[in-house]
């Protein structure tokens, strides 16, 4: 690990926990991104940078509050800079992450997890708490070998996806797919924006209107359901 410091970083506000690790994409190469994380003008900051080689940068320590999230929400609570750790991922978006980089990303997972009593479902993308504007890490990052670890979770499908819910056609099944997506933590946005964001994460290749592959993937994200708070700002 190589001590980087930001500038960038405050008190994490009302002493609150860290309880969410938000993963990102920096588009910029590790040059780019240290010199934007560090800069005081660009107020941006993360906890931790890595690089494609596997170099992992520290920037704001983690008792600090870094300015990585941004506007938006996860389990009906706001202000997610105050309760989250923020790792930044040296990746186009386009492009697939190296193998160097998610073995040095695992192995940091592991340890933020454990020291802070966390479970995989603590580990969210940026475009999961922000799917109104963000997109990161993208279709390109694979989730599903880190809910293999034990460091992100993936969903169960149910064999029959709308067995209990009567067919009461398109719009109930979207109804019924934003309950589950609300479950699990997303925010509030348009159907057409959580979708989208659900398939970054879920399913990709996915195309198209809502589909019964769509609902059964979002109804197996139910065991992992959060205790929703009221929406702040």
């Amino acid at each position: 690990m190589r001590a980087h410091p930001s500038p960038n970083f405050g008190e994490r506000r009302d002493g609150a926990a860290v309880d969410l690790i938000v993963l990102h994409y920096t588009v910029l190469d590790c040059a780019g991104s240290l010199e934007r994380l560090c800069d005081p003008a660009a107020e941006v900051s993360a906890h931790y940078l890595i690089d494609r080689d596997g170099t992992l940068h520290a920037l704001v320590d983690e008792a600090a509050r870094a300015w990585h999230a941004g506007a938006g929400a996860w389990g009906g609570a706001g202000d997610v800079n105050s309760r989250s750790i923020g790792i930044e991922l040296v990746n186009s978006g386009a492009e697939p992450f190296a193998e160097p980089q998610m073995k040095a990303l695992e192995a940091l997972l592991r340890d933020i997890l454990d020291r802070h009593g966390l479970g995989s479902q603590s580990v969210i993308g940026h475009s999961d708490m922000a799917p109104d504007r963000k997109a990161d890490p993208g279709p390109r990052f694979d989730w599903r070998r880190l809910a293999l670890q034990g460091l992100a979770v993936w969903p169960d499908v149910p064999a029959a996806p709308f067995a209990t819910r009567g067919d009461g056609g398109a719009e109930a099944h979207m109804a019924a797919f934003l309950a589950d997506l609300r479950a699990f933590g997303y925010p509030d946005a348009a159907p057409e924006t959580l979708l989208t964001a659900f398939r970054l994460r879920f399913r990709p290749a996915g195309k198209g209107p809502l589909d019964a592959t769509d609902c059964a993937l979002a109804a197996g994200l139910r065991r992992f359901a959060v205790d929703v708070k009221p929406a702040d700002a």
